[in-house]
C-alpha cells in the first residue's frame, strides 16, 4: 500500500490569508496540534499551536506575521512503512504528502497508519496468536508455514524482531484459526520454541463446562 492511498480530505490546509483564529479552531476541531499551510499547489509548511498562540492579533491573516514554518512531507509514492518510519523518528499529529512535482496532496494522520496497519497485520479478522523464538541460524519461514498449514490453517500476517545482539529471531504469527491447541502440539513436537500464544482452546471450554457442571451438581 502507498502513502497516496491513505490521504484523507478530512482536514483541509490553511492559506496564507486565513487568520489565527481559524487556525486555532481547526486544531481544535480536528485534535491536532499542526496544520499544513498551502498557498494554491505550493506547500508553505506546518504552522503549529505553540506558534498561532503567539500571535498578537489572532484576527489578522498569517501572512501578516514571519511564522517559522517547518516543511517535513513524505512522497505520495513512498511505501506505508516510509510512513510509519517518518511518523516515529517526528512528533507531529499529522504527516504533509507531496507529489513528485512537489505539489500539495494532502496529509494522513496517526489514526490513518493505526488503521492501515490493523488492516495489513489482520488485526480485524478472527483468529489466534502465536510467538516464536529462533536462534539465527536456525530461522526458516517456510518450514513454520508448513506446519501451520499443514493443520488446515494458514498465516494470515507475521512480524520478525531481532534481538539487541542479532542471536534470536522472534516471530509472531497471526493465524486464521481461534482454537490453535494442535498447531501448537505440532510446534511442540518439532522441538520449537514457543515464547507465548493467545487463542481459544475448546479443550479449555470443554474443561470448563464440566467443571460447572459438577459444581452444579454439588450445590443440588
Amino acid at each position: 500500500m502507498l502513502v497516496k492511498d491513505l490521504i484523507k480530505d478530512t482536514i483541509p490546509p490553511l492559506k496564507p490569508e486565513d487568520s489565527g483564529r481559524r487556525a486555532i479552531r481547526w486544531m481544535e476541531e480536528f485534535r491536532v496540534r499542526q496544520l499544513p499551510v498551502v498557498n494554491k499547489q505550493n506547500f508553505i509548511g506546518l504552522i503549529s499551536d505553540v506558534d498561532v498562540l503567539s500571535i498578537t492579533d489572532p484576527n489578522l491573516p498569517l501572512s501578516h506575521y514571519t511564522l517559522s514554518f517547518i516543511r517535513p512531507y513524505i512522497n505520495e509514492n513512498q511505501h506505508v512503512y516510509d510512513a510509519l518510519k517518518f511518523a516515529t523518528n517526528n512528533k507531529f499529529s499529522l504527516i504533509p504528502v507531496l507529489t513528485d512535482e512537489q505539489h500539495y496532496a494532502g496529509v494522513i494522520t496517526m489514526y490513518d497508519l493505526v488503521e492501515c496497519f490493523a488492516e495489513l497485520k489482520s488485526v480485524k479478522v478472527p483468529g489466534g496468536i502465536i510467538i516464536l523464538e529462533f536462534s539465527n541460524k536456525d530461522f526458516s519461514f517456510s518450514e513454520v508455514a508448513q506446519v501451520v498449514e499443514s493443520n488446515d490453517a494458514r498465516i494470515l500476517s507475521s512480524s520478525l524482531n531481532l534481538s539487541d545482539d542479532n542471536t534470536k529471531i522472534e516471530l509472531t504469527l497471526k493465524i486464521n484459526k481461534l482454537d490453535l491447541s494442535r498447531i501448537l502440539a505440532a510446534f511442540y513436537r518439532y522441538n520449537y520454541t514457543i515464547k507465548a500464544s493467545f487463542h481459544h482452546s475448546d479443550q479449555q471450554e470443554d474443561l470448563q463446562n464440566r467443571y460447572d457442571s459438577f459444581m452444579n451438581y454439588l450445590n443440588i
